[in-house]
């Protein structure tokens, strides 16, 4: 059943957010319903105050659900900091100081988006036991499909042999936790037996190789879970789903849609390529981060300490450890696996969920937090008890 998780709880206080100002990239005045007003912002033309809403105090809890297995995959191709440096000139100091990454993995020509799900999703299922007859729903978070149709997830359940509706879910970097809660619904509901569960991205394919400033920061791999119904305590105690769209144009491909199909011009130029606006997308992530967490954490009535382990998204060390000071949150918590495989975006989560469970890091009865974040802009931040 789903609820409020403040309903479980004393209200909790709401955290202010400050707007967030893309130097003239995105309009203060966009309506948005059922969020609080943050702050107040003055525009250069007018000098009129504008009030902007930008994050929502909406939390609710999703029990009676569990994980009961997982898997993960990386490509073998092992792409250093190093290599970087021989083969485009890179600075590997800079990537390691500013990002904390000190390899990434590329898939290899001919492999894609969909193979590196279909591997952790076999994972998955050999770690679960399931019978994979019973998988009857396919979720797949990711923002670098195979192709615009079929989605992605088709061509998973089609390799898998799943007698199971499939569907693609688009929130980039917060794709596995919008995926996680949307299965869990099924599942809580009883419309779904079992849920397979992934979240995977090839990012070697869309950022610009020679971009320095982008290229070191992604690497490719994917991670999936099977959820079914589970005792009622167990599951989302409370979570969090978010998005500001004002925030779209520091994170996006401008090329390629239907919006703006890609022409010779948009190639020579770059602009099917990722872009995005570092110092603004890293203030905010530091912010929405530590936001969204107190946040959560509030609504359950727990404190940082009542948390087993944080999975928290992998897309830059300082932003992680910003977030973790501000907090006052033990760093032994922070799993982190970002300077082997760098900002998997669709895969982070799933892919250090199943490398901490692997390691005897997560265990029955754990709270476990997972905070996921990037594109759209998008969050989702949820706290699971194992």
């Amino acid at each position: 059943m789903e609820t409020d998780c403040s309903l479980m709880q004393s209200p909790s206080p709401h955290f202010p957010v400050e707007s967030i100002t893309s130097r003239g990239h995105s309009s203060l005045d966009s309506p948005q319903a059922g969020v609080i007003t943050k702050s107040t912002t003055k525009t250069r033309s007018t000098g009129r105050e504008n009030t902007r809403k930008v994050f929502s105090q909406r939390t609710n809890s999703l029990l009676g659900i569990q994980i009961v297995g997982s898997g993960s995959y990386v490509p073998d191709q092992v792409v250093t900091n190093e290599d970087l440096q021989a083969e485009r000139g890179f600075d590997p100091d800079w990537i390691s100081q500013r990002t904390g990454i000190l390899e990434r993995r590329y898939a290899p020509e001919g492999q894609a988006t969909s193979d590196l799900c279909i591997e952790a999703a076999r994972r998955a299922i050999r770690s679960s036991r399931i019978d994979p007859s019973d998988i009857d729903l396919v979720l797949v978070g990711t923002f670098t499909p195979d192709y615009n149709c079929p989605s992605t997830a088709c061509m998973v359940q089609d390799k898998l042999g799943l007698d199971a509706a499939a569907v693609d879910l688009q929130a980039a970097c917060s794709g596995f936790i919008y995926s996680m809660v949307t299965g869990g619904q099924y599942v809580a509901t009883g419309n779904s037996k079992v849920a397979l569960v992934i979240g995977g991205d090839c990012n070697s394919r869309i950022v610009d190789p020679q971009d320095r400033r982008i290229a070191p920061l992604f690497g490719d791999g994917a991670g999936a879970v099977l959820m079914t119904r589970g005792e009622p305590h167990q599951g989302l105690i409370c979570y969090q789903m978010g998005a500001d769209g004002s925030g779209g144009p520091l994170l996006q491909c401008t090329a390629g849609g239907t919006r703006n199909p890609v022409t010779v011009d948009d190639v020579e130029a770059g602009r099917q390529y990722l872009s995005m606006d570092g110092s603004a997308v890293f203030k905010w992530a530091v912010r929405v981060l530590t936001d969204t967490i107190e946040l959560v954490l509030s609504k359950s009535g727990m404190s940082i300490h009542d948390v087993s382990l944080y999975l928290v998204h992998q897309a830059n060390k300082r932003i992680i450890d910003a977030a973790v000071s501000q907090l006052g949150i033990d760093p032994e918590r922070v799993f982190s696996n970002l300077e082997r495989y760098g900002n998997t975006s669709g895969g982070s989560i799933p892919l250090a969920l199943d490398e901490a469970f692997q390691a005897g890091q997560i265990n029955r009865g754990d709270t476990i937090l997972m905070c996921g974040f990037g594109a759209g802009l998008t969050w989702g931040t949820s706290l699971f008890r194992w």
